[in-house]
């Protein structure tokens, strides 16, 4: 059996958080949504938690950072193309979020990024895979 990650992210409002991510396309498992969390579905192995700050605090006794203030994970997904990461970033600004840099293109691996409602920072990058350089080590 595969490895699956499941990332926890508090958030101050879930419905707004579930419009804006809906809108990115991705979809949540009811079985694991109520009124104080969500799973947000990113692939077969990858999901995301959704939950409202106040449960997410239950589960650790440090402070909750404000993504708004401060950064503790960037979140890197990959894409198909340069073109897929360019248009889930043009998605996310377009439902509310807000790019905190432009894209980077390096040849081989392509990134644009974009922050969520609550400040989250996802990473989106294409590389092509007959590009990367070779280790000099």
């Amino acid at each position: 059996m595969a490895t699956q990650i499941f990332v926890n992210l508090p958030v101050k409002d879930l419905n707004r958080s579930v419009a804006f991510f809906t809108k990115l396309g991705y979809t949540f498992n009811p079985q694991f949504t109520d009124e104080k969390a969500t799973c947000m579905i990113i692939s077969d192995t990858i999901y995301v938690m959704l939950l409202t700050e106040t449960f997410f605090q239950t589960f650790t006794k440090k402070e909750v950072v404000d993504a708004h203030k401060a950064v503790e994970c960037s979140i890197a997904l990959s894409a198909d193309s340069k073109d897929a990461v360019n248009k889930m970033v043009d998605k996310a600004v377009a439902a509310g979020g807000t790019i905190p840099n432009e894209a980077s293109d390096y040849g081989f691996m392509y990134q644009h990024s974009f922050d969520d409602l609550d400040g989250h920072h996802w990473e989106f990058v294409w590389m092509d895979p007959n590009g990367v350089p070779e280790h000099q080590g």
